[in-house]
């Protein structure tokens, strides 16, 4: 078929396009501030782990917040009961409920009380149930659920008011979930002071510091450590009326202070208070903690005053910050903080382009060898699949990662297995004495379904990896997602093309895509089907030892779904472990370990279990004690709540991507066929399990995003197989179902083997030099791959042989064949499509 020059003109005219828009993602900051905006408008953004930031998943602390809403009834319930002239009542918590004496009255007191409640539906929220002679009060699921809501809701404008007042550039904040914030901060280089902004609930308020122990008083301690402040627990005045509050220096002695001013109400009332108090001490609590508690040395009626400490700069700003910008409705804590130094982030960068490119020639390398100079075109169509993968995520607006870049360097590898497809085919025909363009398009022809099938499944599981993956896993999936779908329009369409154009002008007749070295060999006679039960036993016999691995040794467990935190400490001398060892285990609660890198400078601090934010700032600090110039280049925390949250997204993500490849092939094929690639994937899951556990490799998001990938590639990799197989068997060969097994697979074995090669030549470097994130994708991806491609070699084709010679046939029978031996017979009127 020719094609128009006009088609042939629109695709160049797209190329160019999609390569000048790519260009600008290569160059430096500086050569592009050169260029118009038009030329770098589609520039693909960098995620944190690329260009250095912070990431912070914070919660509604629900314990807390029940807590807050119990009071808040308590205080309803008594204002409600004194008003209605009932006796003081005492009111009791029991587990979670709130239990006081009933009586009718108070019964139907308590019942007005709530139903008038200037709270929106809170009488919903609250249960009031009589047993014997006392009422109890219990706070909802569904009304706790509510208020969580609600109170993340009104905590993203307090927020977003804090993170403005620090100057931080582009942030973004954003709900996710019921009750969770998500900010994402890049260029932020001290986290610590980002992480206190943001957890501090920052209710302020003004006590009388009492004399003495005694009812209504209460021990508070100093925020700098300093001991305790007896205080009055009535609140002498709320620090909601604050209207102002920024940070200076006191003019005699130089130190920060924080300079604050009431509203109009707020002053009047602090005038009277300090007129009322002279001679007295008052506290400025904070977060349950005493700023400060001055001597009141005369009434101040302006409404302005100072609180003074022994602030650091950088404390008094985050003070005043949270001061000016209000209390939060609910106490928030961080559950995940992932934080990378910009310095490390350039390192990713380089890092991954480095294995990108080395990637690229071991698969140019490969491709040549095997298919000489059209092998050399398909890699120079791979280089357009890479720049309009970047030009797509430009388009898109979508941010590039760590993992990101993995894809698509792994796309490398999978996308010539298109054209390794093809090539096959084309042989194939070119073998039967074809001529070269009725080869080329029989071969397009035949391969068309083939590569359909084999991509639709791997897009089916970075499908479920974007559905359940977050951040840098969903950038991921975007970016292979992408990179599969390129591939299939570079291969089909622009290779296509290529090459038509090429054989008219060099007017070919003949086309056999010879290798650089030698010549096209026929299909082997390996007898793959003879050794089908050892394959068979072999493979189970390994799947069960892995299952074994799996609790002994067993996985080891990331902080991704054990909970804990991960720091890269880095210092400008090589770093003493023992005394590092020492001050964690005096400063740091938990089981604080080191791990030392290949360079002195450099440690990994890791505390397994529950950590927190407090437990990163306890590891700076005992840091900081034994080396003060040290500073963090990475931070990964994740509490015990969202780490049990991962790891049933994982576990639901990974059988979720099992079930898609089911029904997928199920419907592509028939349920044997579904049956039996899915008895081997899960031969091919629980060996590359076990292998990890043995290894030792730690078993995290990365983790199951390799599991992920291998699935969709393991399973691509066996209906490659399949669907040679079926084709043989819609042709009724006479020939015994092993026998048309075998034949099939050894027609495919090169394609197979060539395909897990490139693949493979695309992860090495990401393995060896990828850096501990990207090589913990790597490896996984590799031991999954040999397992894979041995697995649809010696397990698919007998498994397969095995459900056809047991009938295993309903509810969709097995083919009819009248041919075939080892096929029920074709009943007369029968019609099947295979």
């Amino acid at each position: 078929m020719k094609r128009s020059p006009w088609v042939m003109l629109t695709y160049a005219v797209l190329l160019l396009l999609a390569v000048a828009t790519a260009i600008p993602n290569f160059l430096s900051e500086s050569q592009r501030a050169s260029l118009p905006d038009w030329a770098t408008g589609q520039t693909v953004s960098l995620g944190l782990d690329l260009q250095g930031g912070a990431h912070l998943l914070l919660a509604v602390d629900r314990d807390a917040l029940a807590d807050a809403r119990r009071a808040d009834i308590r205080a309803l319930v008594q204002a409600s009961l004194r008003e209605a002239g009932v006796p003081p009542q005492r009111i009791t918590q029991e587990s979670d409920s709130l239990i006081l004496p009933a009586t009718a009255q108070i019964q139907a007191v308590v019942a007005e009380a709530l139903a008038r409640s200037v709270t929106p539906g809170f009488a919903a929220d609250v249960l009031l149930e009589q047993e014997d002679d006392t009422l109890r009060l219990t706070l909802t699921e569904a009304g706790l659920d509510r208020a969580a809501s609600e109170a993340a809701d009104n905590s993203l404008e307090v927020i977003r008011h804090r993170v403005d007042q620090v100057g931080v550039s582009e942030p973004v904040i954003s709900r996710v979930g019921q009750d969770r914030i998500l900010v994402q901060m890049p260029g932020v280089e001290n986290p610590g002071q980002l992480r206190d902004l943001l957890g501090s609930t920052a209710r302020m308020s003004f006590h009388l510091v009492a004399a003495a122990e005694g009812p209504g008083v209460t021990a508070l301690p100093m925020r700098d450590g300093s001991g305790t402040v007896l205080v009055r627990d009535d609140v002498a005045l709320s620090g909601e009326r604050l209207d102002r509050a920024s940070q200076g220096f006191d003019q005699q002695t130089g130190r920060p202070v924080i300079s604050f001013g009431f509203d109009r109400a707020g002053a009047i009332s602090f005038g009277t208070l300090t007129a009322e108090n002279v001679g007295q001490r008052f506290a400025v609590v904070l977060d349950g903690q005493v700023l400060t508690a001055p001597v009141i040395q005369q009434a101040i009626p302006g409404g302005q005053g100072q609180i003074t400490g022994d602030f650091t700069v950088e404390e008094a700003q985050t003070l005043a910050v949270l001061l000016s910008s209000g209390a939060l409705p609910a106490s928030l804590e961080v559950i995940e903080e992932r934080s990378v130094g910009a310095a490390l982030g350039s390192d990713s960068i380089a890092l991954g382009l480095m294995t990108g490119a080395l990637g690229l020639a071991l698969v140019v390398g490969i491709m040549v060898l095997l298919y000489g100079g059209w092998g050399l075109l398909a890699s120079a169509v791979l280089g357009l699949n890479v720049m309009l993968t970047l030009s797509a995520l430009g388009f898109l607006g979508a941010t590039l990662t760590l993992p990101g870049i993995a894809g698509i360097i792994l796309c490398l590898g999978i996308a010539v297995d298109s054209n390794i497809l093809i090539f096959s085919r084309i042989r194939e025909e070119t073998a039967k004495g074809t001529p070269a363009m009725k080869a080329l398009r029989l071969g397009y022809e035949r391969a068309w379904a083939t590569i359909l099938d084999a991509n639709l499944t791997t897009l089916l599981a970075m499908l479920v990896l974007f559905w359940f993956g977050a951040g840098a896993i969903r950038g991921f999936a975007v970016t292979m997602g992408l990179g599969i779908v390129i591939s299939m329009f570079t291969a089909i369409v622009l290779m296509r093309a290529m090459m038509e154009v090429m054989l008219r002008w060099r007017g070919v007749t003949h086309l056999p895509i010879a290798p650089l070295i030698g010549r096209v060999r026929a299909p082997g006679r390996f007898g793959f089907m003879r050794q089908g039960r050892l394959a068979l036993a072999v493979s189970a016999l390994l799947s069960l030892g892995a299952i074994g691995a799996l609790f002994m040794p067993g996985p080891n467990l990331g902080i991704d779904f054990t909970g804990g935190l991960q720091m890269v400490l880095t210092a400008p001398a090589p770093v003493p472990l023992a005394e590092m060892r020492a001050a964690l285990a005096t400063g740091v609660a938990g089981d604080a370990s080191l791990q030392a890198f290949a360079d002195p400078t450099q440690v990994l601090i890791r505390v397994q279990g529950d950590a927190g934010a407090e437990t990163v700032a306890a590891v700076e600090r005992a840091a900081a004690a034994v080396m003060p110039a040290a500073s963090f280049a990475q931070i990964d925390l994740v509490g015990p709540s969202f780490s049990a949250d991962l790891a049933w997204a994982g576990a639901l993500a990974l059988s979720l991507a099992v079930a898609a490849m089911l029904v997928y092939i199920w419907l592509r094929f028939e349920w044997h066929f579904a049956v039996g690639a899915i008895a081997v994937l899960f031969l091919d899951i629980t060996k590359t399990f076990g292998l990890i556990a043995l290894m030792g490799w730690e078993v995290n998001l990365t983790t199951i995003v390799a599991l992920l990938t291998l699935i969709g590639y393991s399973v691509n990799d066996k209906v490659v197989v399949y669907d040679r197989i079926r084709e043989h068997l819609r042709e009724g060969r006479s020939d015994p179902v092993p026998a048309v097994i075998d034949l099939s697979l050894n027609q495919v074995l090169g394609r197979c083997l060539f395909t897990s090669g490139t693949t493979i030549a695309a992860l090495l470097p990401m393995a060896i030099w990828g850096g501990p994130a990207v090589a913990g994708f790597a490896a996984p991806m590799i031991a999954g791959v040999v397992i894979a491609t041995a697995s649809s070699l010696f397990v698919a084709g007998p498994v397969l042989s095995w459900l056809a010679r047991r009938g295993y046939a309903q509810p969709v029978p097995l083919p009819y064949s009248d041919k075939v031996e080892g096929l029920p017979k074709k009943p007369a009127g029968y019609s099947t499509g295979i």
